[in-house]
């Protein structure tokens, strides 16, 4: 095979693998079966730690999981392989390392390292099921909602380290004090600031288990205290969450927006009767119908009023009568 006709096979890969601009047949069949796979994996996963159902059909687990192993694997090469089309006058292997740091790229190892590391060392099985429950991450690549999801944690993620450090801070703070007021009442309960630790979480999240409590006065007005004070630490995290998804959804929206209205213009299509192309290209963008609509009767507003314009430009008007007059 020349070299050009494996540029052309590389090229073919990288735009069924990695071009999300690119959708053609045999990308949507890819991609359908790898979310069938993922998705046959993580119920195997379920299925297998019921020992009964595991005995009884285990030749047929292990050739799935086995099958599974050598599609991920081959997907695995086949991306790091075609890479490189992404820029091809940049260095092939410098393009193979940054995208092997990326996020997308360690998911897809973790899915596949637990079983070629069970080759050399022996793993749990139990274990081992747990560590191919990674493979659920790889959905991240097909749905948008994962992809806006993982997109505001990491945009957001110095907000996410504050209120950590904070928790962490009270934690520390919040066991010491209840160490300190129920260690003589509780000895076995509260014996040590690291075992009450245990307690300052589950009050602070406001879960509450209640296998370890307070039994003095002192230590009840300090749980109560807490106990209110977690329900504001708990919804800072719910709190930059929404408002970042907020802020990442009304970009989004935008950026379609300015996408479809550039499709439009450049296609030079007709707003009232083109209504086939339109929502073609609607389809295309992934707009929300509602939206387009909007958009739509935004441009037929501009276009009547850049008419208007140009309609003022040609004729005078009778100071009198409101006439047009023919210049």
């Amino acid at each position: 095979m020349t070299q050009f006709s494996w540029q052309q096979l590389r090229r073919f890969v990288y735009n069924n693998l990695h071009n999300d601009d690119y959708k053609s047949s045999v990308s949507t069949c890819v991609n359908y079966l790898l979310i069938a796979l993922i998705i046959g994996n993580v119920a195997a996963v379920l299925l297998e730690s019921v020992n009964e159902f595991y005995k009884l059909y285990r030749v047929y687990f292990d050739f799935f999981e086995n099958l599974s192993i050598i599609i991920f694997s081959g997907e695995y090469l086949l991306r790091l392989w075609s890479i490189v089309e992404k820029n091809p006058q940049e260095s092939a292997w410098k393009q193979r390392l940054r995208w092997m740091r990326s996020g997308g790229a360690i998911i897809d190892l973790m899915a596949i390292l637990p079983a070629y590391l069970n080759f050399f060392v022996h793993l749990d099985l139990r274990f081992l099921r747990v560590l191919r429950l990674f493979r659920l991450l790889k959905l991240t690549r097909y749905f948008v909602s994962l992809q806006i999801l993982l997109r505001v944690i990491q945009r957001e993620k110095g907000s996410f380290q504050a209120v950590i450090f904070i928790l962490v801070i009270m934690i520390v703070m919040t066991a010491s004090a209840i160490y300190v007021v129920e260690n003589k009442a509780q000895p076995d309960a509260f014996s040590s600031i690291p075992q009450a630790m245990w307690w300052a979480v589950v009050t602070l999240t406001t879960v509450g288990y209640g296998d370890v409590t307070p039994v003095t006065n002192l230590g009840r007005i300090l749980g109560a205290f807490i106990t209110i004070l977690g329900v504001g630490i708990a919804a800072l995290p719910a709190g930059i969450l929404a408002s970042g998804l907020a802020n990442e959804l009304n970009m989004r929206n935008q950026r379609l927006e300015q996408e479809f209205r550039e499709v439009l213009q450049a296609k030079g299509l007709d707003l009232l009767h083109d209504q086939v192309e339109i929502e073609r290209i609607r389809k295309k963008v992934g707009l929300p119908k509602e939206q387009t609509h909007e958009i739509i009767i935004q441009l037929v507003r501009e276009k009547l009023l850049e008419d208007q314009e140009q309609e003022k430009k040609h004729y005078r008007f009778c100071p009198h009568c409101g006439e047009k007059l023919s210049e």
